[in-house]
């Protein structure tokens, strides 16, 4: 059965998904110690299948067991995570500009980085009220989202991006990635009070479903989106739930962005004001900007 993060057709090992999903389940609750009738609630593994799993990982220092039968992160992970670390560099370089955004701001902050055909959450400041923002959560790169990693692409790959979405909003896309290289970020924002909805059918994209049925949630999807702001459509109360701005790399690619993720109204001042400081954020990175 595929993952929530495997692209459609991706082959899966469902050992190796059992050893994931209890790392993962463990790393959420890094503080507590879990029995393993709640690893087997949370996991959807059989009693037997769990504990084999636990007994594997407590025996390689992965996890560990305590007197009374809980499990918990063992150091054996922790070493490979920060033998890892060195593989993963923004993370590293952007905490500090993270950190200093979100106390001047007030805002959760995370850093997004681009993999191949997706974008992954490496790091998350703060709690931002989107509750699928958390790390290792992949984006898929398709459209409406994760544009300000495609505004400043070579032109073919922009006209790739476009062709994939919804026909009814190509032209306004085309506009709003315009917009971003110019003023140098991007704003999401959602139409009314359509976030209960839209974390739903999100969920239901994810999970194992057909090809037709998969375009129709991604419609369903887009069709609650305001796709971002236009110079011309800034008012004095603004729906902003987030707002990116890029890390490039010394080619002019974008490997990166920077999201703050205010979920309020922001004047056009603030709104300025708070993508400001994210560009300077994202700048610092890599110390890259724009050709």
């Amino acid at each position: 059965m595929p993952t929530e993060n495997a692209a459609p057709g991706t082959l899966v090992s469902p050992p190796t998904r059992r050893v994931v999903q209890t790392i993962e389940l463990l790393s959420r609750h890094p503080a507590e110690h879990l029995s393993l009738a709640r690893i087997v609630r949370a996991t959807g593994m059989s009693r037997a299948t769990a504990h084999a799993v636990l007994s594997q990982l407590t025996a390689d220092g992965w996890t560990l067991r305590d007197e009374d039968g809980n499990y918990g992160l063992g150091l054996g992970l922790m070493a490979v995570a920060r033998r890892t670390e060195s593989a993963f560099p923004l993370r590293r370089l952007a905490l500090d500009a993270m950190r200093a955004l979100s106390v001047a701001h007030g805002a959760p902050v995370f850093l997004a980085e681009r993999e191949q055909h997706s974008i992954v959450v490496t790091e998350v400041i703060g709690t931002p009220s989107v509750p699928w923002i958390r790390p290792g959560r992949h984006i898929p790169l398709a459209p409406p989202v994760c544009r300000e990693f495609v505004a400043w692409a070579p032109a073919a790959d922009r006209a790739a991006w476009l062709a994939a979405a919804d026909p009814a909003h190509r032209v306004r896309l085309e506009a709003v990635l315009e917009a971003i290289r110019t003023r140098g970020y991007s704003v999401e924002r959602l139409a009314d009070d359509s976030a209960p909805m839209l974390e739903a059918l999100a969920s239901l994209r994810h999970s194992p479903v057909t090809d037709p049925l998969r375009h129709r949630l991604n419609a369903l999807i887009t069709d609650l989106i305001t796709i971002d702001y236009l110079p011309d459509e800034l008012t004095d109360q603004n729906a902003v739930v987030s707002v990116a701005a890029p890390v490039f790399a010394s080619d002019g690619t974008v490997i990166a962005s920077i999201v703050a993720c205010p979920d309020t109204n922001l004047t056009a001042t603030q709104l300025v004001d708070l993508a400001d400081a994210t560009i300077a954020a994202a700048e610092t990175v890599t110390g890259n900007r724009p050709a």
